[in-house]
């Protein structure tokens, strides 16, 4: 991801197998190791976390020294770059100044859903982490978030990016649900409840949000609820079945044997046609 060049010839190329691997280096181009995207010491060398393939990539060593455990960012005067153009040096987001390591366009949406992964995989599992200038335990800073969610935006799904997915699958029995549905980022994180074609515009509350036993979900006045459909996914896409109740204008759910994560909830209004996405937590 620091030395390739996709669409063009990249300046070495490593082969597996091969006594290729670090090693020791002292430039490109004389080994590869693998690289902790998310650095380990931000959850302290731990376990799963150190082995989860979601976040490792196989790097040059050398560019893979120098970018260190920085956080990612947007570089503006460069004091290093690699051959194929990442750069390590201040950061230019507003929120943030330190130093940076900025990956190519082409591979920046990659590792934003890598990060949006591990804020899901390890939710509520981060305690005790070192987290970083640019995460709070497995968690995106703001700074950082709007970052990732430009980046994501940016630079879609690859077909490498579903390869790659479907072969950790096979090794984990786990996947990466941002690059299967990577509508799922701004479900989760953007500004918008997600209305779309309303009658009018419809308000809507949740609380308690993180969850508890239960979770309410209030209307505005004009909408009535009888006739709603309500779909509560997983961020692997699994529907989860739950006891919902009809109260005036506010939905109950029953939420006391939800298992702790990120649910997406859907509510489709067949006399108003409204389709309206939100979050919760547990």
């Amino acid at each position: 991801m620091y030395s390739d060049i996709p669409g063009g010839t990249p300046p070495y190329v490593y082969h597996f197998n091969s006594g290729d691997e670090c090693g020791n280096y002292n430039g490109e181009g004389d080994c590869y190791n693998r690289e902790h995207s998310f650095p380990k010491s931000w959850f302290n060398d731990a376990m799963p976390m150190y082995s989860d393939l979601f976040h490792i990539y196989p790097t040059d060593g050398y560019v893979n020294g120098k970018r260190n455990n920085y956080p990612y960012g947007k570089v503006g005067n460069a004091s290093w770059t690699s051959q194929n153009g990442s750069k390590l040096g201040n950061c230019t987001v507003t929120g943030y100044s330190g130093v940076v390591f900025e990956p190519i366009d082409e591979y920046k949406g990659d590792l934003a859903r890598t990060y949006f992964y591990m804020a899901t995989r390890y939710y509520t599992e981060d305690g005790g982490w070192a987290g970083s200038e640019m995460v709070t335990g497995c968690l995106p800073k703001p700074w950082a978030l709007a970052m990732l969610r430009q980046w994501a935006a940016q630079d879609p799904v690859s077909q490498k990016e579903i390869d790659r997915n479907n072969a950790i699958y096979q090794i984990q029995n786990n996947r990466n649900p941002f690059i299967d549905h990577p509508e799922y980022a701004e479900a989760i994180w953007g500004t918008s409840a997600g209305i779309t074609n309303p009658a009018e515009a419809v308000s809507v509350s949740v609380y308690p949000n993180p969850v508890q036993d239960y979770c309410t979900i209030t209307l505005s006045n004009f909408m009535p609820v009888n006739n709603e459909v309500i779909t509560l996914s997983n961020m692997a896409g699994q529907h989860i079945n739950i006891p919902v109740t009809f109260q005036d204008h506010s939905l109950v759910l029953n939420t006391q044997a939800l298992p702790k994560g990120i649910y997406l909830l859907q509510l489709h209004s067949s006399d108003f046609s409204v389709n309206l996405q939100t979050k919760i937590l547990k």
